[in-house]
């Protein structure tokens, strides 16, 4: 059996991933000066920025959430993968060959086939899809396609193909490819019942990628009306790779533009989504196979750089039928997790964009989404639509209503301005003040017939610890950010410093493992030195400080001038304690009584001034 991948591999591959760009393919990422880039963390819903990366040391650390490590902690954690498939995964990305160790008897590997062979079978069949697209059996399929405006460079485009009516043809190509049954099933290509056979069979598909661009699983349509399976979109079952709840479709081919434009545009489906494309609207994407939800907002909000400073905008586009107006008002419920604007596109006569594109051409798809409106707007009018405003009851009956859809959000300046569009939309008799306290109303309703659930999670404790960030603690932070991001600079400067010159445990903790390690020397021609460090660790609040700080921009550029100064420092502030305790000691010894030990102190209390003359003299000689 093999045996445990040699160290010195995982080493290559953790210094040839470049971090920026596999955490680039979750995350649009922006300078943040000093070499570090920042943007929203994919661990925990946030409006201000607080995810840092650090190309140079090949670290990342959220100060959201305090979760932090190199790229291997990445994408185990954004992945769900263990250990040794992200090793694989990563390691196939930049062309390195993993060596095993003979004869330890241990395999480290997971059980069942491992995600980048699935990554293969999807690409695989991928490419024979599209092949057979191009065949007489798939007659139908492109002229599918020719109705809906779409030619052969489009479907090479998107990467869509056909599926042969013979239940058994991709998994014979598989086969004949090296892949088992086992490793097709676990991808959702082939299912199993009394036998094995095709998922997809005399069906379009299209591929549904992950941002990356890899091929993660299907979306097949039914175009031969003796379909034995009736439903019109047939996708890949939830497998290790595809998790419809949290996968968008055309999100490889949007992104970027997503990141210049801060504007993502959600359709229905995937014609749409090739209609928008097409037509020039490359921020399109559409979930698959069911609802737009908090997934997908979370997805949306990563590629937007969603937040305070860089406001976008998201647009919606829904049928005009009560199907698209109950997706609408879904939508307003998930809207105050945007920090974006969001709005609807509705085309007047219920035209989505596939058709709109056929029947008035691409700039009518440009059209529809330049002439949005804001979804709050959109979903008030459709409720206020059913009632008969010319009564006085019918006004009333559709404030009320409006007031309890208004009454669960929860920023408050959003809600007088919601309140003064249903009093403008309502009538000018209506005051604004009387939605408001309709508002109120059905608030407080909602939170009586609601209750809050009674507390029984553990109180919290107080750290006996003080903040890291507390000022008395600045010249040992920085400096440890030297020592952790550019332990050449700093090198043989912190000979001198010891653990004692650490008053916070955390940051003790922190030089403790450096010394340990050999200190800054050790970590000058090491490319895994923070990753190294911070694997030791043995207690959780080292082990995330030690992240934070590989990740955050030092105050300036680290010259040799502004390394040894803040050592210095260091020190400096280390002798100045010594100097406290030795005065204090001096003024409890009688030095009548204790003629020696006073003498003593006095001697080292004189030292200790020069000491600290000699370091405040080098410290403004850098300055």
């Amino acid at each position: 059996m093999a045996g445990r991948v040699r160290e010195e591999d995982i080493a290559a591959v953790r210094e040839k991933v470049r971090i920026d760009e596999v955490i680039g393919d979750y995350v649009t990422l922006r300078n943040a000066g000093g070499g570090s880039l920042k943007g929203l963390c994919p661990f925990h819903d946030e409006k201000t920025p607080s995810f840092n990366v650090n190309p140079q040391r090949q670290f990342w650390h959220c100060f959201g959430c305090q979760k932090g490590g190199d790229v291997i902690t990445f994408v185990m954690d954004i992945d769900g993968l263990s250990f040794m498939e992200t090793v694989e995964r990563l390691a196939d990305k930049v062309g390195i060959e993993l060596r095993r160790e003979d004869g330890d008897g241990r395999d480290d590997r997971p059980k069942g086939p491992p995600r980048q062979r699935l990554v293969e079978v999807n690409r695989v069949a991928q490419e024979f899809y599209a092949e057979q697209l191009a065949g007489p059996a798939a007659v139908e399929g492109r002229r599918f396609l020719q109705e809906r405006g779409f030619d052969q460079a489009a479907a090479e485009h998107f990467g869509m193909g056909f599926a042969p009516r013979d239940g058994e043809a991709l998994l014979k190509h598989l086969r004949g490819r090296g892949f088992s049954q086992d490793e097709a099933v676990a991808a959702g290509v082939v299912a199993v019942g009394r036998s094995a056979y095709d998922r997809f069979r005399g069906r379009l598909l299209w591929p549904i990628r992950d941002p990356g661009g890899a091929t993660i699983g299907f979306g097949a349509r039914r175009i031969f009306d003796d379909d034995r399976i009736d439903a019109k979109y047939l996708n890949t079952p939830e497998t290790t790779l595809y998790k419809k709840s949290q996968v968008l479709y055309g999100i490889d081919l949007a992104r970027t533009s997503m990141a210049k434009t801060s504007q993502a545009v959600v359709v229905e489906g995937y014609t749409d989504v090739m209609a928008c494309h097409l037509a020039g609207v490359t921020t399109a994407v559409a979930s698959c196979g069911t609802a737009f939800g908090d997934d997908h907002t979370r997805i949306l909000r990563r590629f937007l750089d969603d937040h305070d400073e860089f406001r976008g905008e998201v647009i919606f586009t829904f049928d005009g039928d009560a199907a698209g107006q109950n997706a609408a008002l879904k939508a307003f419920e998930g809207d105050q997790k945007f920090v974006s604007q969001t709005y609807v596109a509705v085309q007047p006569e219920g035209l989505d964009p596939c058709d709109l594109r056929i029947r008035d051409g691409d700039a009518a798809v440009r059209d529809l989404v330049a002439r949005r409106q804001p979804l709050y707007r959109f979903v008030l009018g459709n409720i206020i639509s059913k009632y008969d405003l010319d009564r006085a009851d019918g006004r009333i009956d559709a404030m009320r209503e409006c007031a309890r859809l208004v009454a669960s959000v929860r920023d408050q300046s959003k809600v007088v301005a919601f309140a003064q569009e249903i009093s403008r939309m309502l009538g000018a008799d209506l005051d604004t003040n009387v939605v408001l306290g309709e508002v109120r109303r059905a608030a407080k309703r909602s939170t009586g017939a609601q209750p809050a659930p009674v507390e029984t999670a553990r109180p919290a404790v107080r750290s006996a610890l003080p903040d890291l960030r507390d000022p008395r603690f600045s010249i040992e932070r920085e400096t440890l950010k030297l020592v952790l991001q550019h332990p050449m600079a700093i090198g043989r400067t912190t000979a001198d410093i010891g653990a004692n010159d650490f008053t916070h445990p955390t940051y003790r903790g922190v030089w403790e493992l450096v010394a340990a390690a050999g200190g800054t020397v050790a970590g000058a021609d090491d490319p895994a030195w923070v990753a190294r460090l911070r694997d030791a660790a043995t207690d959780p609040a080292v082990s995330s400080v030690i992240s934070a700080l590989a990740v955050e921009p030092l105050m300036r550029t680290p010259d040799a001038t502004y390394v040894s100064r803040y050592v210095f420092k260091l020190l400096e502030l280390t002798a100045a304690r010594h100097i406290a305790d030795v005065k204090s000691r001096l003024q409890r010894t009688n030095p009548v009584e204790h003629p020696t030990d006073y003498n003593r102190m006095f001697g080292e209390l004189a030292a200790l001034e020069q000491h600290r003359r000699t370091l405040r003299d080098r410290i403004s000689g850098d300055q």
